[in-house]
């Protein structure tokens, strides 16, 4: 059920919603929706998988290593 909101929205950002929402063919109210949206998805808090938990900061300190070193410490981490 779509309901009517009224928003209070910089006046550079309504001119550049109406010239998008032209531009794409796409009502503002659309446009708002799906960003909300897209907002909602992202904002879950999604666990990660425990081998990718366990890579994250493994380079925090270093520079990033090429594809074959990245497999090894992988690997070393997968191991322990």
């Amino acid at each position: 059920m779509s309901k009517k909101l009224t928003l209070n929205i910089d006046e550079e950002l309504i001119t550049f919603a109406h010239s998008y929402s032209q531009k794409n063919g796409v009502s503002i109210s659309k446009l708002f929706e799906q960003y909300l949206d897209r907002l909602r998805s992202t904002d879950q808090n999604e666990e990660l998988n425990s081998r990718t938990t366990a890579l994250y900061g493994l380079f925090q300190d270093s520079l990033i290593p090429d594809k074959k070193q990245l497999r090894k410490k992988f690997h070393e981490k997968d191991s322990n």
